[in-house]
């Protein structure tokens, strides 16, 4: 009875120091856990861009004219088909429309896998001050794209379509430079046609830039200097997800001995731990047995 009594404390206090042993073994040599990390990637689109210098009274005042239509950052979009613009001393002050389309629409998304802008114009009509009735740019379609996708290679694209009618005269356009156009009286723009680049991670298009120098004659305005932007995109992709472990892993506990004892033996880095819990079973059965050698005397 009492040899039973003490025999059963034993075997538990054997097994639990063979099972803290053992399980000792993976705890000391497992990594911390991993947790994924994203950044969202970035996206713009604006249908017009406007940076002209007025001048008025011979050049002696000044009046810039920086505007934009729809005009979006990621997640936005916007659809405004005309935008007028007001400048003191020019046509008595009252608004004059800068830009006048069937469509007008400009569309900015971004979420963790992919960042787009796109813009479309259809049957788009561009006025500065000075010419109201004279378009300085009639155009058919124009659209501008940009898309970055987390792990593929930025695209951009921007197109011109239909006819192109410049300052009432009909002009031809060509990717593989700038067009001139001259209108005695009137003034000079200068087109660069479809300009779009790439990197590693952004992309940027821009289907129509106009610079542009107006000297209309007898208008109240002396001079129109500056540049005119038609549908542009741009984006930057997402970061992609990496692993990033939460916490430092903790370092390989190394056994007595050198490696090529390990490796003749077939040792492991777990062979300490279960020679300790080879021992700790072997001296809690020992004192066991003396217990119970020590009651029966």
């Amino acid at each position: 009875m009492n040899s039973h009594f003490f025999r059963m404390p034993a075997r538990r206090l054997a097994a639990v120091a063979t099972v803290t042993a053992l399980t000792a073994a993976p705890a000391a040599l497992g990594a911390g856990a991993a947790h994924a990390t994203t950044g969202h990637g970035r996206a713009s689109a604006v249908v017009l861009r406007t940076g002209l210098d007025v001048s008025l009274l011979d050049k002696t005042v000044h009046v810039p004219l920086a505007v934009s239509l729809d005009d979006v950052k990621a997640p936005a979009s916007a659809e405004k088909t005309t935008l007028t613009a007001r400048l003191d001393g020019v046509d008595g002050g009252r608004p004059f429309t800068v830009l006048g389309a069937q469509v007008a629409s400009a569309r900015a998304t971004a979420n963790g896998r992919l960042a787009e802008g796109s813009v479309r114009l259809v049957h788009a009509r561009v006025h500065v001050p000075g010419l109201p009735l004279l378009s300085l740019i009639d155009v058919g379609t124009v659209t501008a794209k940009a898309t970055c996708a987390a792990g593929h290679e930025p695209v951009a694209s921007a197109n011109v379509l239909g006819a192109v009618t410049v300052l009432g005269k009909r002009v031809t356009l060509t990717a593989g430079g700038p067009t001139e156009v001259k209108v005695p009286g009137v003034g000079d723009v200068r087109l660069d046609l479809s300009q779009h680049r790439t990197t590693s991670r952004t992309a940027a298009a821009t289907a129509l830039r106009l610079k542009v120098s107006i000297n209309p004659l007898k208008l109240n305005v002396a001079d129109v200097e500056g540049t005119v932007t038609l549908a542009a995109a741009t984006c930057e992709a997402p970061v992609p997800a990496k692993h990033v472990p939460s916490h430092a892993p903790t370092p390989d506990v190394k056994p007595q001995g050198t490696q090529a004892d390990l490796a003749e033996t077939g040792g492991s880095s777990a062979t300490p731990y279960i020679a300790g819990g080879a021992l700790a079973l072997l001296l809690a059965g020992g004192g066991a047995v003396t217990v119970a050698r020590r009651r029966r005397g």
